[in-house]
């Protein structure tokens, strides 16, 4: 799993990112996603936000890719400590 955060000052280019992004995992908060997939995926995902996305920003752009291994201790409060749940409504 990674977590990718991002903070582009365009909208134009931030909201293609974001599009792109959530393609492959799901938002956490607004500039930040969690991807669990493939190695390979993630390996592609970074590859492409190196080769395409990266020569995009300017000075004020940043995107921090967080790799987690099995190890990590995630803790989650608030909506989000739900978020692993399986939650029935009836």
């Amino acid at each position: 799993m990674i977590l990718i955060s991002y903070d582009i000052s365009d909208n134009k280019l931030r909201t293609k990112f974001n599009k792109y992004i959530r393609k492959y995992g799901h938002m956490l908060q607004y500039s930040v996603y969690e991807i669990s997939n493939s190695e390979n995926m993630l390996d592609k995902i970074e590859f492409n936000i190196v080769s395409k996305w990266e020569k995009l920003f300017g000075e004020e752009d940043s995107v921090m890719i967080i790799k987690t291994s099995k190890n990590c201790k995630i803790q989650r409060f608030g909506y989000e400590k739900h978020a692993n749940d399986d939650i029935i409504i009836v």
